[in-house]
């Protein structure tokens, strides 16, 4: 999928990307348009609008030149022909779903999911009639035997979350393709687009919570959505304009724009210091395991070294003593803040059984691979000596 891309890098594009200073009174920072409604130079214009013949702004919760460019440079780097902001990521992956199923339909996704993409699906859009199957992606036949006439999506997560299982998006596509009905979704909230970029892979749609790495700062809650031309004026029209509502502020849209500037510089920092943290635990006598694309014994080593750029900067781990020590490790900690999210300039640790995978049963968690005492890591941007002196630390305390 081809946009209008030059041959400038990645963080040109997303310092400079569809806007020119001396267009707006030479701000160098685009302003932020904050208004909810626009005035129409007459009314025939208006009606223009309303109707898709006219281009321009007339209501907020459809469009503003302020998410309006946010917009171009998500989609410039995700190569995609366009994207839809929303107020946080669950708005975006609700507003593609409700958008492109209908009762009677039938969504594949992966084995292990986000605890609220998990809610949604069998709290939610699953009692409106859509079937949904769990499928382990990492096995291409059992893909292709659960597809169905009523098949309309796949869905998947590539690293999943917190299991960090990886799905081959290009084999994926390559199925879905020889059934035209289906739309491939995939979450690229943990890689970005300077790690993974899933439309190049054979994907029809990425969604990401912009709330981590993309904005990198934890100061807000947002959402992307890139795809084609097509699909994004039908999610925006449908999806946000009338069945979500979800829409991102301007203020919001420029904290997202500006950590976006620093995005390839952040990650590089993130991938090089959990490397580090994630050889260090594979290598302590307390650790049962360690799951990190970047390690040779990660079991799909090849297939993150050929798909992503570098192996992220999140950590999915146990202790031998499981659920007990997961605790007093985390209990432990001083420098990593015990908290959700990801992808913040500071390190994080959680336990997603009680947090963000405590939508599922305990025997869901087993089902879908989801540990009682996995202890997850979402590794930030401080000096990696101080980091590992923590968690030596927190290990110790744990002897």
């Amino acid at each position: 999928m081809n946009n209008k891309n030059n041959e400038l890098g990645f963080s040109t594009r997303a310092i400079h990307h569809g806007y020119n200073p001396l267009d707006n009174q030479g701000a160098l920072i685009p302003p932020i348009y904050l208004t909810s409604t626009f005035t129409f130079p007459t009314a025939e214009y208006g009606a223009g609008c309303f109707a898709g013949e006219q281009p321009g702004h007339f209501y907020t919760r459809i469009s503003n030149p302020t998410l309006a460019l946010l917009e171009s440079r998500m989609a410039t780097l995700e190569n995609g022909e366009a994207a839809v902001a929303f107020s946080s990521g669950m708005g975006a992956i609700a507003a593609t779903l409700w958008t492109l199923l209908r009762p009677a339909d039938e969504i594949i996704v992966d084995r292990t999911l986000y605890g609220c993409t998990f809610a949604l699906l069998h709290h939610g859009i699953g009692e409106f009639g859509v079937k949904v199957r769990h499928v382990d992606l990492s096995n291409l036949d059992e893909l292709r035997a659960a597809i169905s006439p009523a098949t309309r999506m796949i869905y998947c997560e590539t690293p999943a979350n917190p299991t960090m299982q990886l799905v081959d998006i290009a084999a994926v596509a390559k199925i879905s393709r020889q059934h035209s009905q289906v739309t491939l979704v995939v979450d690229n909230t943990y890689c970005t687009p300077y790690l993974q970029r899933p439309l190049e892979l054979g994907a029809d749609v990425v969604v990401h919570s912009a709330t981590k790495y993309l904005s990198g700062h934890g100061d807000i809650t947002a959402g992307i959505v890139v795809s084609s031309q097509a699909l994004a004026d039908r999610i925006r029209l449908q999806g946000l304009k009338d069945l979500t509502g979800a829409v991102m502020s301007p203020q919001d849209a420029f904290l997202l724009m500006r950590g976006l500037k620093t995005l390839a510089l952040r990650m590089e920092r993130h991938c090089s210091n959990a490397q580090v943290i994630a050889e260090y635990l594979q290598a302590h006598p307390a650790v049962e395991w360690v799951t990190y694309p970047g390690l040779a014994s990660f079991a799909q080593h090849e297939l993150a070294s050929r798909q992503m750029k570098l192996p992220g900067g999140m950590i999915a781990f146990e202790l031998k003593g499981g659920l007990v020590d997961g605790r007093r490790f985390m209990n432990a900690l001083q420098l990593f803040s015990r908290a959700v999210s990801l992808g913040d300039a500071e390190s994080l640790a959680q336990h997603p059984a009680s947090m963000t995978h405590s939508t599922y049963s305990p025997e869901q968690r087993a089902e879908h691979g989801i540990s009682e005492g996995l202890v997850r890591l979402s590794v930030g941007l401080e000096d990696i000596a101080d980091l590992l002196a923590d968690v030596t630390q927190a290990l110790d305390a744990c002897a």
